[in-house]
């Protein structure tokens, strides 16, 4: 098995010594490093605790030699495509972020900025949470197995105010909701 933490430790922007430190209970830079090239042995205790700190499940920091990852071969940058040094692990969808909640919303019609067969990735934040959404695109379930999608644009007390992504619809008000989907990533088929 090949292991990935130092792949997804650049990804994220961490030193051996911040990730060391993000460890709970926290240790070294160098076992940190050891970990990294297989000088030590990636206990499963170790995966737990590497993959807390990095935010990730702990399978994503192991993977089979025999399957190939999608890899990071260039940036788009104000000159144009620029290619890396070295090529890394793209990280998937699921990896992002933590163990927040992920649900996807499939996109069947054409609204606003979405095109029909996007896939809109959003986190689940609790209801109180809904402050640091607003301004962005949400889903919100609502009495009766439906939803609202649209920009958060209001939360008063238990009621939280959406406006729907297409043109001319009106704001619609939901009363308590369970939790508000956040969105995160757009994968878009080209």
């Amino acid at each position: 098995m090949i292991n990935r933490i130092r792949a997804i430790r650049k990804q994220k922007g961490l030193t051996l010594a911040e990730l060391a430190a993000a460890c709970d209970p926290p240790t070294t830079a160098q076992t940190v490093g050891r970990l990294e090239t297989g000088m030590r042995n990636l206990s499963l205790k170790w995966m737990d605790r590497i993959a807390a700190a990095l935010g990730v499940d702990p399978e994503t920091l192991v993977r089979s030699e025999a399957n190939d990852r999608a890899q990071v071969v260039a940036t788009l940058g104000p000159d144009g495509a620029e290619p890396l040094a070295s090529t890394r692990d793209a990280l998937m969808p699921t990896e992002i972020g933590g163990d927040a909640v992920r649900v996807v919303l499939a996109i069947e019609t054409s609204a606003g900025e979405y095109r029909a067969g996007d896939q809109l990735w959003l986190r689940q934040l609790a209801p109180e949470d809904a402050a640091q959404a607003i301004n962005r695109d949400v889903l919100v379930p609502r009495k009766g197995g439906r939803f609202a999608f649209g920009r958060l644009i209001d939360r008063r007390g238990s009621l939280v105010g959406v406006l729907p992504v297409g043109a001319g619809q009106k704001q619609v008000v939901v009363d308590d909701p369970a939790w508000i989907a956040v969105a995160e990533m757009l994968v878009r088929p080209l």
